[in-house]
């Protein structure tokens, strides 16, 4: 089966390194992924979990794979109890990749995310995936642009 990967961008008109803020600190994250916070230490190797501000559950789990600031974060993803038969084993789980390129006042964010055809559950965690990436980057780029 070929590779599936959910794929997007969007233009914010902020900086990277605002941008990056955005997509790294808390009182950032809660407004644009569904209530959750990140709780890593922002280094290659490290854990990085989804945390709910509200309930302190962990929804999303997964390590940072390379991290260069204002430039790329990725970071390996899994959701427990997310969808039937979805066992929390390495072969399921994706790898997002978050990229921001600069262009004058304005920066570009590209998010990657995959590879769906070899998860457990990958057409439907596929199609969640990109609703929720439109989503997410149309909020990220609200709160950059806002804030």
């Amino acid at each position: 089966m070929p590779e599936k990967f959910a794929r997007d961008s969007i233009n914010i008109g902020a900086s990277a390194s605002h941008v990056w803020d955005v997509l790294t600190e808390a009182e950032y994250t809660r407004q644009y992924m569904f209530g959750c916070e990140p709780v890593s230490d922002w280094h290659a190797g490290s854990p990085l979990l989804w945390r709910g501000a509200a309930d302190g559950k962990v929804y999303v789990k997964g390590a940072i794979v390379s991290i260069v600031p204002t430039e790329i974060l990725q970071y390996t993803t899994f959701t427990p109890n997310a969808f039937d038969n979805y066992e929390d084993k390495p072969e399921n789980y994706t790898t997002v990749t978050l990229e921001l390129s600069a262009s004058g006042p304005d920066t570009t964010l590209s998010v990657s995310q995959g590879d769906f055809s070899r998860i457990a559950s990958g057409d439907i965690r596929f199609a969640h995936t990109v609703q929720s990436w439109r989503t997410v980057l149309g909020k990220i780029k609200e709160i950059a642009e806002g804030t």
